[in-house]
């Protein structure tokens, strides 16, 4: 249900039908006017919450409608039998029934021709299709928003002045309310109409895709970002947005979902989101010399098949996972890892990809994270604790929480020399597992008390100064980001947000900036030997990792990229098969402190904080980073602009090669116009491609 409310609204909503049937058949017309008003309110505040009740009610039949009717339907027995069948009211009650339920056809018929002439055939962000097509406003949200709910909540006057009716046996008042409900919904109906018609709806799908390579052809991007997913997987897509928008070349980012660019994170890079294959295979796409893939997904044949552009898989992650050599990676012209890691799992895999077709170009998403220079003097060291969620096959080894989570933290807080411990758990923790619920608690409520006793503790100084200076910050950044983040205004509709959708560089580079002051005064505002419990999206792990000494955590991505900060880490073995089978099965804990559930190796991760010189493992991590992400000079970002360049000219000279060759057979031949024709679309562009193939399954 969500909620106790959400509970108590749904147990009132179910038991209210069963009143009204009793207070008609009783007949009770306080009784069935107050079982009504239950059903209503009820009904409301569960649409307006989303209620998992509602959703299923209406997948078996119990919908929005048929609740209304069945109020209806019970109003019209109180009425017979209240002896009221031979009286004009009750014919009224049937005859506006039959004409409320009339309109709603008309109605709901508007509204989705209204949505459906307003969805795109492309849909963008940052692009510049206002000076070019016109895109009327949509209609008002009073309109579309819940608009069935509203539509059928205007039978409230009908049922209020039929039930006053029958209690003061005058039909005049029914009939008032009768005609405010008709004319009301007759209203409904003629208020949509303009919007279907004439200068009210978008252009046509040609206006629109013309539009779009007409902004092509003067933008000419060089490299895409190509991306097609369910709409949990828009981090996929999100994490690369940074290094987009540090491309040394035109950038550009085409969607296949319109839920992924529901879900897409602000950026300034232009964005295209073609769900039609055809549409996609038709757009002018002949500037663009590199696409570089995120994830093995079978829409990517509609890009892959167009032989001008060179294809790089990326990926959303280096690990030691099967996807990470999956076999579909070979159809791509490259394959980009983070450093020789990746390379040697392909080599090991044996998967078809060849070590040619592999380019070692470390992650630029790392870039925020800061390499460690030792704890700071005057603060206590600080340890992360970061496990995983308990995943969907209940594999013991998934997360430590379970298992391990308590005992490493009651160590953790009960450390002489002290430290402090920032649980931030995974925010799936506990969603198939109770046990990881119930630990999680547990663990919560543990890290909470230990901040409490340590704030009695008098070896422990609070600057309330500063950290009431700090939380006015936070204050006033919070209410500036509110601010920044209404002003763009509501986008109503798909149309709108492709028409107003370019962003506001200005105010992009502000937030930007204010949310990096905030994760400043977020550190500031409580004393730096408070224990922590982090939930939600802020901090974000990676400002967790810059004010942590050290972190113990699980398998998983959060590893791999913490050894990018050359901090001691500790990862717990839950299923306990032994130090040794897992650092060969793991390769990003080969340089970690392993610890058992029993977490007993904790000492050794501590000891290595509190003093470099007791670190056995520093070199091992030094080595382990360059071999999992490569090396720290060139940066990143610099080898990953570079590969694009390499790529993008090997590109050109293939094109210039096929053109070369083509051109030469059409000097030397004596072949007549026909053949001529033929062996000039011999190699074909991405349009001549597409038009090969409308079907974007083949090969061209």
């Amino acid at each position: 249900m969500g909620s106790a409310a959400q509970l108590a609204a749904a147990v009132l909503m179910m038991a209210g039908y069963p009143a009204l049937m009793l207070a008609a058949l009783v007949p009770s017309v306080p009784a069935f006017a107050a079982a009504a008003a239950v059903t209503y309110l009820a009904d409301h505040y569960l649409h307006r919450k989303s209620s998992y009740l509602i959703n299923r009610l209406s997948k078996v039949r119990a919908g929005l409608s048929i609740r209304f009717l069945i109020r209806q339907l019970l109003l019209v027995l109180l009425l017979a039998r209240l002896s009221l069948a031979d009286n004009l009211i009750y014919y009224g009650a049937i005859a506006c029934f039959i004409a409320f339920y009339g309109l709603q056809a008309p109605h709901g018929a508007l509204v989705q021709l209204i949505r459906n002439r307003r969805r795109m055939p492309v849909a963008t962000r940052n692009v510049d299709l206002k000076s070019r097509i016109r895109i009327p406003d949509a209609p008002p949200r009073k309109l579309l928003h819940r608009s069935a709910e509203k539509m059928l909540h205007i039978d409230l006057f009908a049922v209020a002045g039929i039930l006053l009716a029958a209690q003061v046996k005058s039909a005049l008042v029914g009939f008032v309310g009768i005609g405010i409900t008709v004319a009301l919904g007759v209203l409904y109906v003629l208020a949509l109409v303009p919007f279907v018609r004439g200068r009210k709806i978008p252009p046509k799908a040609d206006t629109v895709l013309a539009a779009v390579d007409d902004w092509l052809g003067e933008y000419q991007p060089e490299t895409v970002l190509y991306f097609s997913g369910s709409k949990d997987s828009a981090y996929q897509v999100n994490m690369w947005l940074d290094t987009m928008e540090n491309l040394d070349s035109k950038p550009l980012i085409i969607l296949r979902e319109r839920a992924i660019l529901n879900n897409l994170a602000p950026t300034t890079v232009p964005v295209v989101c073609v769900p039609g294959g055809v549409h996609l295979m038709n757009m002018d796409l002949s500037t663009v010399r590199v696409a570089l893939y995120a994830a093995n997904v079978g829409k990517n044949i509609h890009m892959l098949r167009v032989p001008t552009i060179k294809h790089v898989f990326i990926g959303h992650g280096d690990s030691d996972k099967l996807a990470s050599v999956n076999p579909y990676s070979k159809v791509y012209d490259e394959v980009w890892t983070a450093g020789r890691a990746g390379r040697d799992r392909y080599a090991i895999a044996d998967v078809g990809v060849r070590d040619d077709d592999i380019v070692e170009v470390g992650r630029p998403q790392l870039a925020p994270i800061q390499t460690w220079q030792g704890v700071p003097d005057g603060r206590i060291p600080t340890v992360l604790y970061a496990p995983t969620w308990e995943g969907w096959d209940g594999n013991p080894g998934n997360t430590s929480v379970v298992l391990a989570g308590e005992n490493i933290v009651r160590q953790l807080v009960q450390a002489d020399p002290p430290v402090r411990v920032l649980y931030k758990p995974h925010p799936f923790t506990g969603n198939v597992s109770k046990e990881a619920g119930a630990a999680h608690q547990r663990i919560t409520a543990l890290v909470r008390k230990a901040a409490a006793e340590r704030a009695l503790d008098t070896r422990f100084a609070a600057d309330t100064a500063v950290q009431a200076d700090a939380k006015a910050e936070l204050a006033r950044i919070e209410a500036r980001l509110a601010q920044l983040s209404g002003s763009g205004g509501e986008r109503r509709d798909e149309a709108e947000a492709t028409r107003d959708g370019q962003v506001d560089i200005a105010r992009h580079e502000e937030v930007a900036r204010l949310r990096r002051e905030w994760n400043d005064a977020y550190w500031r505002s409580f004393p730096a030997w408070e224990h922590r419990v982090i939930t939600g999206a802020d901090p974000r792990l990676y400002d967790c990792f810059n004010v942590s000494d050290a972190m113990v955590s699980d398998i998983s991505s959060v590893v791999s990229d913490f050894i990018a900060s050359g901090k001691p880490y500790a990862v717990t073995d839950s299923a306990e098969v032994g130090v040794e089978e897992f650092k060969r099965n793991n390769t990003a804990v080969r340089a970690a402190v392993i610890l058992s559930n029993s977490a007993a190796e904790l000492p050794e991760l501590l000891a290595a904080v509190r003093d470099r010189a007791a670190d056995p493992l520093a070199e091992d991590r030094k080595e382990l980073k360059q071999y999992l992400l490569g090396p720290d000079e060139p940066t990143s970002l610099v080898q990953f602009n570079t590969a694009v360049a390499d790529l993008a000219l090997k590109a050109e000279t293939r094109n210039v090669g096929q053109e070369s060759r083509v051109a030469a057979a059409l000097a030397d031949a004596e072949v007549d116009p026909e053949a001529d024709a033929e062996l000039a679309n011999a190699v074909p562009g991405q349009r001549a491609a597409a038009a090969g193939d409308t079907d974007g399954v083949g090969a061209g």
